[in-house]
């Protein structure tokens, strides 16, 4: 009898070493890779779960291992957002309203879990802020005058061997001299420059398009041209397109639907500029893709414009509904449907801790 109760204290010895082996694994190597709001919840787990997830050094891990877009942030206007999830139960931020910060803003571009707001109110002051944390930064007034609308681009690209959120935000503004200015604010530096490059040219950008793809700047300019800015050797460039501009596979492209197809446009040559004439070399590559005419709910799915595109996410817009496409599965979700989308912009949103 007392062989048999000694054997059963080992086995159950053994299994509470299983579970706690389990924890540890989970806690070490899974949780960085879960979203902000996930993360705030498991924080009532235990109290270490609480201390590691409270921690800079586990938001900088997670912020290196945590990139995929989790929803979107809609403005029907200036300071009116709300936050389009693509899964509620795991994406969302304590705040969609930006409350938080100091006065109502517009929200204008974002990055890798950090947006871009520009207030409404005195100079028009530039805000970095990370909804998830309700952190936030005011930046220094730019050098030139950028307007209302104006048309930046927000970069931040997470790095393991840097713990402190480096990110920059680029205008391209109208030039004095009949074209366009760059204007360049760097956090590693906390100023703004103004770049020597001048674009002189008839080109007039489209305030809310700029992409950015490995180190170029690019936005949507009128009948079908695209301003591109090179922040590494800082010289602009335009080239001619259509479409709406995203980035899918670290590379620019010019979507657009019609007749249930999905065309994507490729930039495979940035140098066709300067080929000779009648060269066989094309500057892009078209693809297509045939949608599925069904929809959620039993509609029928007949896209007419493309908001967004990000790799495998998409945003569709069908009448006045906002549908989320995601190009590896062919599914498409209802994001919205209000007549007031008509009139508003989204901006992509990663549900990220980076510390600013």
């Amino acid at each position: 009898m007392d062989q048999g109760k000694k054997q059963s204290s080992i086995i159950g010895s053994s299994n509470n070493k299983i579970y706690l082996d389990l924890k540890d694994i989970i806690r070490e190597h899974a949780l960085q890779f879960l979203p902000a709001k996930s993360l705030f919840r498991f924080t009532g787990v235990c109290r270490d779960w609480r201390f590691l997830i409270s921690t800079p050094f586990f938001a900088h891990n997670q912020s290196n291992s945590f990139r995929k877009i989790s929803g979107f942030f809609f403005q029907s206007s200036p300071g009116d957002q709300s936050f389009l999830s693509l899964n509620p139960m795991a994406y969302g931020v304590p705040d969609p309203s930006l409350k938080f910060l100091p006065e109502a803003v517009d929200i204008k571009s974002s990055s890798n879990g950090l947006l871009c707001c520009q207030g409404l109110t005195d100079y028009n002051a530039y805000y970095i802020c990370n909804p998830a944390t309700k952190q936030w930064q005011k930046l220094p007034k730019p050098e030139n005058y950028h307007g209302p609308e104006p048309a930046v681009v927000l970069i931040f690209e997470p790095s393991v061997l840097k713990f402190t959120a480096e990110y920059k935000l680029v205008c391209a503004f109208p030039s004095e001299l009949d074209g366009y200015e760059f204007e360049i604010y760097s956090s590693a530096e906390g100023s703004w420059r103004t770049s020597g490059e001048i674009f002189l040219g008839s080109c007039k950008i489209q305030p809310n398009s700029g992409v950015h793809a490995n180190g170029i700047i690019y936005w949507t300019a009128r009948n079908t041209k695209i301003l591109a800015f090179d922040l590494t050797i800082e010289r602009s460039q335009l080239y001619y397109g259509g479409g709406t501009l995203g980035v899918i596979n670290g590379k620019l492209c010019g979507l657009s639907v019609s007749h249930q197809k999905l065309y994507v446009k490729v930039l495979s040559n940035t140098y066709t500029n300067t080929m000779q004439m009648h060269s066989n070399i094309k500057t892009w590559e078209t693809h297509f893709i045939t949608l599925d005419d069904s929809a959620p709910g039993g509609a029928v799915f007949n896209p007419d414009g493309v908001l967004y595109a990000q790799d495998d996410n998409l945003v569709l817009q069908s009448g006045k509904t906002l549908y989320s496409y995601d190009m590896k599965t062919r599914e498409a979700k209802i994001l919205m449907n209000e007549s007031s989308i008509i009139s508003g912009k989204i901006v992509s949103y990663v549900n990220s801790l980076v510390d600013i």
